[in-house]
C-alpha cells in the first residue's frame, strides 16, 4: 500500500536509508578493522532485522531479554552488558552470549566461577571519567555514575579470566570527542590494555551524521588496534536508526486557545519520549521557517505537557497551508530511541511498525491493540 492509505500512528522506516546508515557502517567495520555491534538499546526495529543482522557483526544488549532478542534475529555475536546481573538471568545470558561485561569487581566476584566454565569472553566496564554528552541525562561518567569502574576503584591484580574491557562514555558524539576520551582511557588503563584481547569503545558515535569525520575514527580504530594487538568493537545505537524513518499521525482536532493547537493520535510522551528527556524539537515535514500558519502539535493524553517540542522551548510549527481535521502529520527522525521506549501511557495506541521499500510502498509488520495494553498491566 501507499503511505496516504495506511492507519495511523506509525513508525515507518525507509529501507534505502537504512542500508544506507548500514552501508557507513559496513565502510568503517572493513577499513578499521573494527566489528561494528548494533545498541539494540537505540534500534531494535524488528522489520530491520534481518538486514541489520546480515550487515553488521552483531548486537549489543543490555540484558537476557534483549540478548535473546539479538538471538531470535540471528546476529552473529551477541555481546551483553547490565549495570548488574540478576541470580535468575546470569545463567541464561552467559550460556547465549558470546561477550559478558560486568559492571563492578563485585558483580565480577559474585559470577566469576559460572562465567568461567562457560564459553563467554568476560570484560569489565571501566569509567575513564572522560566524556561528551549534550545532556547530563545521557552523560554515562557524569558525577556518580554507577556506570562503569573508575581507576580509583580498579582492582588491577583480579584479573584473572578477563579478556576485555569496555568504555561507553559518548553520547551522539564525533570522533574528535572519541580521540579525547581515549586518551583518558589509555592514561588510565593502558597498563593492562595489552593484557586483553578486546577493548570496546562503547556507544555514542554519531557516524552517520552528515560531517562525521569517518576517517579519523577508522584512524584511531587501526592505530590503537595495532599499538596493543586488540580486537576494537563499537556499539552504536542512533547511528544504526539515524534519519532512515519517521512517525506519522493523524490530527484529530484543533483547539484554539490564543494559539491554535492540533491534537494528534500520537503523544511525545508516549511515542517520541526523548524530546521530552534530551530535550529537543523534531521536525516536521513540510513546516516553513516564516510559514504563515502557527500550530502547536499535542499528543491524545491527559498529560497537559505533552505538547511536541515544548521541552525544547520551541512547540510552535509554521506551515505555508493550514493544517485541517483529518491530515497527516509527518515527524522526521523518529526510529531510533523511540520504540524501545515507548509506551502505552492513558491507553495511547501504540504506532504500528511498518516498512517502506525503495519503491515507497510500505507494508505494515505489525499493528497492537488492547491486548497490548492489558498485558503490560
Amino acid at each position: 500500500m501507499k503511505l496516504e492509505d495506511i492507519k495511523t500512528p506509525a513508525y515507518v522506516c525507509e529501507e534505502a536509508k537504512l542500508k544506507s546508515n548500514l552501508n557507513i557502517l559496513s565502510h568503517v567495520a572493513k577499513e578499521s578493522g573494527a566489528k561494528v555491534l548494533c545498541a539494540l538499546k537505540g534500534f531494535a526495529f524488528s522489520p530491520g532485522m534481518p538486514l541489520v543482522s546480515k550487515m553488521l557483526n552483531g548486537a549489543t544488549c543490555s540484558g537476557l531479554i534483549e540478548a535473546k532478542y539479538a538471538k531470535e534475529h540471528g546476529f552473529r555475536e551477541i555481546h551483553t552488558y547490565s549495570p548488574a546481573f540478576s541470580d535468575d538471568d546470569i545463567d541464561e545470558v552467559l550460556s547465549i552470549s558470546h561477550h559478558v561485561v560486568f559492571n563492578s569487581f563485585a558483580q565480577w566476584r559474585r559470577f566469576a566461577t559460572k562465567a568461567k566454565n562457560s564459553k563467554a569472553s568476560i570484560g569489565l566496564r571501566v569509567n575513564p571519567n572522560v566524556s561528551a554528552s549534550p545532556t547530563d541525562m545521557y552523560n554515562p561518567c557524569g558525577k556518580y555514575s554507577r556506570l562503569g569502574i573508575t581507576k580509583t576503584n580498579f582492582e588491577f591484580s583480579e584479573l584473572d579470566g578477563i579478556e576485555g574491557l569496555h568504555f561507553h562514555a559518548l553520547c551522539e558524539e564525533s570522533a574528535q570527542s572519541l580521540e579525547i576520551v581515549l586518551k583518558a582511557f589509555e592514561e588510565q588503563f593502558g597498563q593492562i590494555i595489552p593484557r586483553m584481547k578486546w577493548i570496546n569503545f562503547g556507544g555514542g558515535h554519531h557516524i552517520t551524521k552528515a560531517g562525521y569525520d569517518i576517517e579519523l575514527l577508522i584512524n584511531l580504530i587501526k592505530n590503537f588496534s595495532q599499538k596493543y594487538g586488540v580486537q576494537v568493537y563499537i556499539e552504536p545505537g542512533e547511528a544504526v536508526g539515524w534519519e532512515c524513518g519517521f512517525l506519522i499521525a493523524s490530527v484529530l482536532d484543533i483547539v484554539d486557545n490564543e494559539q491554535k493547537t492540533c491534537i494528534i493520535d500520537a503523544s511525545a510522551e508516549c511515542h517520541m519520549p526523548d524530546t521530552i528527556l534530551m530535550p529537543y524539537r523534531p521536525k516536521i515535514r513540510g513546516e516553513r521557517v516564516d510559514g504563515k500558519f502557527c500550530y502547536r502539535f499535542g499528543g491524545a493524553t491527559c498529560l497537559a505537557g505533552d505538547i511536541v517540542g515544548a521541552e525544547a522551548g520551541e512547540p510552535i510549527y509554521s506551515f505555508d497551508k493550514p493544517i485541517d481535521i483529518g491530515d497527516r502529520v509527518i515527524f522526521e527522525d523518529q526510529i531510533h530511541y523511540t520504540i524501545v521506549k515507548n509506551t502505552t501511557f492513558n491507553g495511547v495506541k501504540l504506532p504500528s511498525l511498518a516498512m517502506m521499500d525503495e519503491s515507497g510502498n510500505v507494508a505494515i509488520w505489525r499493528e497492537f491493540g488492547y491486548d497490548d495494553y492489558a498485558k503490560r498491566n
